[in-house]
């Protein structure tokens, strides 16, 4: 038997390890990171850059998505950033824009409005300049949107509802149940079209649907009821003794905290308020974190093997992270590049360090466990 040196022994070693139970990536971490995708897209309306950003969340899915009903909701994400950017457009040009223009590219029929709506107007003439601008606004929110849609795609729900604190528990499961239940009645859709496709029955029309639609909420109904005895099994809303003085405290900490990080979050997302946004944020988390710690006390209950954050979980999370920090610096050193000029109107051009930071993004797609489907598809190649 030859023993393989070199390059071939130090392949392996640097590939990503195939996802298990143990070292699945916490829900967390997936969020941070396109969380930090979607604050870098909030920073620029360049169409370039907002292309890079969906290409680098795309990108990554692909790579690190798993056969989950939650994981097939990111072609749902893209088709709502795309129904973004129509509507934005349409309300451009049936109601106008506020953003004067030279360059006419048609006149809709005007609609006279009385005097007290002055300021208002339906139809008229629309030029470039609006359209442009509507594009790039337009698109920039569909990032945002397709970001989040990243996280819901990559992120198990109830992976996330373990890392929550326990003063948010209860609010956690909620938002649990409701995440899984529409996946899991489309899942029940497919399955008995498949079933009545099998027994030469047909699957379209009034009586067809009403036909699936009662298995589909029968199940729904025996899911709903199962969760409840799980829950009331496993003590779900039972709370401790806490002295009034701690939940006053309590109460304080995190109102205060999440002023905090909603004043913070509004001026990142101004165009001139990183230089204050960013200690504000900070304050407010800690803030909010302190108040959440003091909450979880009411809460009595036990994590069975809780996520562990490792060395990958923090690059997945720190590469989000260094995407935001890097692109606040870029607008910060050259506002025109991230935000093209509409009047006079001019080409966008790419900007090469804000694009070189959109592209440490792509770190998770080489440094994530592999899902079990890619890593067998790997085997078998």
């Amino acid at each position: 038997m030859t023993r393989s040196t070199g390059p071939a022994r130090l392949r392996p070693a640097l590939r990503a390890p195939a996802a298990t139970r143990g070292n699945a990536l916490p829900a967390g971490a997936w969020w941070l990171w396109a969380l930090g995708l979607a604050t870098a897209a909030s920073r620029t309306t360049n169409p370039l850059l907002l292309g890079l950003l969906v290409g680098v969340a795309g990108y990554v899915v692909a790579a690190r998505r798993t056969d989950a009903p939650w994981a097939r909701s990111y072609g749902a994400f893209i088709k709502l950033g795309l129904f973004v950017v129509a509507v934005r457009l349409v309300f451009t040009v049936f109601l106008g824009s506020p953003l004067p223009g030279t360059h006419t590219l048609f006149t809709v029929p005007e609609v006279p409005l009385p005097d007290w709506a002055q300021g208002v107007r339906i139809g008229g003439r629309v030029t470039a300049e609006q359209v442009v601008f509507a594009l790039y606004e337009g698109a920039k929110l569909a990032t945002l949107l397709i970001c989040v849609g990243a996280a819901n795609s990559l992120a198990n729900p109830a992976r996330l509802l373990k890392s929550l604190p326990g003063a948010l528990y209860e609010v956690g499961v909620a938002v649990v149940v409701a995440m899984t239940f529409a996946p899991n009645m489309v899942a029940d859709v497919a399955r008995l079209r498949t079933a009545r496709r099998l027994r030469g029955r047909p699957t379209g029309g009034v009586r067809a649907v009403l036909q699936i639609g009662l298995p589909v909420l029968e199940g729904a109904l025996e899911r709903s009821v199962a969760v409840a005895a799980s829950m009331d099994a496993r003590g779900y809303g039972r709370t401790a003794q806490v002295p009034p003085a701690v939940r006053r405290t309590t109460h304080v900490l995190t109102l205060g905290g999440l002023l905090g990080v909603c004043a913070g979050t509004y001026g990142l997302l101004a165009a001139q308020g990183g230089v204050h946004g960013l200690p504000l944020l900070l304050a407010g988390l800690v803030a909010a974190g302190a108040g959440l710690r003091l909450g979880g006390r009411r809460t009595v209950r036990t994590r069975y093997r809780p996520d562990r954050w490792g060395l990958r979980a923090w690059l997945v999370a720190g590469s989000g992270a260094a995407v935001v920090v890097l692109m606040i610096w870029a607008g910060a050193a050259d506002p025109e590049a991230l935000r093209p000029g509409v009047l006079p109107l001019t080409a966008p051009v790419l900007p090469l360090w804000p694009a070189a930071a959109v592209l440490i993004g792509l770190l998770p797609a080489a440094v994530a466990p592999l899902p079990p489907s890619s890593s067998d598809s790997k085997e078998h190649a």
